[in-house]
């Protein structure tokens, strides 16, 4: 299946679907919504169980778990091949099938195209690399207006309440965080220890980014960094915060699993062997795959450092993950106590 008109025709159903993305993506994503270029759904394949970490980008097909590093891609046919677990050429033949574009035999061939169609297929891969080039310039604007926004944000804001319900649900403290007028915390998000996005979260646990704005190898900070001493690494914010409380020693949140790598990868460069890094794993007990401990697994092993989970006791319920889970239900016990 590897010869070139198999190739040909794959990389033109890729262009095909990228085309008509609007209304495929939600077609096989149906559970999603649109967010101004991008489709935001839940990830069937791992078995999320709410939207926000898996958007698929219809200007240029690029799709991306943030929650699992190996779950990405750079076009439509990738993605249809990851949803159905088959082979790429079997989700071009879908596509193809889906969109009469007569690519492929019906014993599943590549199809031969004669001129007119070869000139035609040209003239849209050329459109199609015009458009991925106008996404990237719109996708750096986009970044230098998200950061603009979030240094506005950041400095016109008040210091976050201790009273504020995430934080009082969670029982960690502010950390430096701020507040929005309208009662979102917000999450500093770092690159290079310089504020480029924000993370707001509602009083009711909602995490949102903003539109644009870089999130790849980018971090949260609590705490100061001391040379020899230990620096942890790990997921969500409230984790960092309960890892801080609990230990004195500084945090890098990664705000999601696929980033966990990214930032250890940040982290060894920036600070070298002057810090002892550690990764502090989520443990996604209830999933087949454990989005969290492989990803924790796979930054540890990218810079060499030591990888920590939570130690759960036998009775601890499966749906609890980090570190922050723990430790809410251990002080739950021992009100029970």
């Amino acid at each position: 299946m590897n010869n070139s008109p198999m190739i040909s025709a794959i990389r033109q159903a890729a262009t095909a679907a990228l085309n008509h993305a609007a209304v495929l993506v939600p077609e096989w994503l149906p559970d999603g919504k649109r967010h101004h270029n991008e489709w935001i759904a839940k990830n069937p394949v791992r078995g999320d169980r709410q939207t926000g970490s898996f958007s698929v980008s219809l200007l240029t097909g690029k799709w991306n778990d943030f929650a699992d590093g190996g779950a990405k891609g750079g076009d439509l046919v990738g993605l249809l091949a990851y949803l159905h677990h088959c082979k790429q050429w079997q989700a071009a033949q879908t596509i193809d099938s889906r969109l009469g574009l007569g690519l492929f035999t019906a014993s599943g061939q590549a199809s031969t195209p004669n001129e007119a169609q070869q000139a035609a297929i040209a003239a849209s891969l050329k459109r199609a690399e015009a458009s991925q080039l106008q996404a990237q310039i719109r996708e750096k604007h986009d970044r230098e207006s998200a950061k603009l926004q979030a240094l506005s944000m950041w400095l016109y804001a008040q210091s976050a309440s201790k009273d504020h319900s995430y934080l009082l649900k969670k029982q960690v403290l502010a950390y430096g965080l701020r507040q929005s007028k309208v009662g979102n915390l917000l999450v500093p998000v770092c690159f290079n220890g310089e504020i480029v996005n924000l993370q707001q979260i509602t009083p009711y646990g909602q995490k949102l980014f903003l539109t644009g704005g870089q999130v790849k190898e980018c971090y949260s900070p609590i705490g100061r960094v001391m040379t020899g001493q230990r620096l942890y690494i790990c997921e969500g914010w409230a984790t960092g915060a309960t890892l801080h409380q609990h230990t004195g020693k500084a945090v890098a949140c990664a705000l999601n699993a696929g980033n966990l790598k990214a930032v250890a990868l940040a982290m060894r460069a920036r600070y070298g062997e002057t810090v002892e890094l550690v990764i502090a794993g989520d443990d996604d007990r209830q999933t087949t795959t454990n989005a969290g401990r492989k990803a924790a697994n796979d930054a540890a092993l990218a810079i060499g450092a030591t990888v920590v989970f939570p130690q759960w006791p036998h009775d601890a319920p499966c749906y609890l993950t980090d570190f922050n889970d723990l430790a809410l239900w251990l002080n739950e016990q021992e009100l029970i106590a």
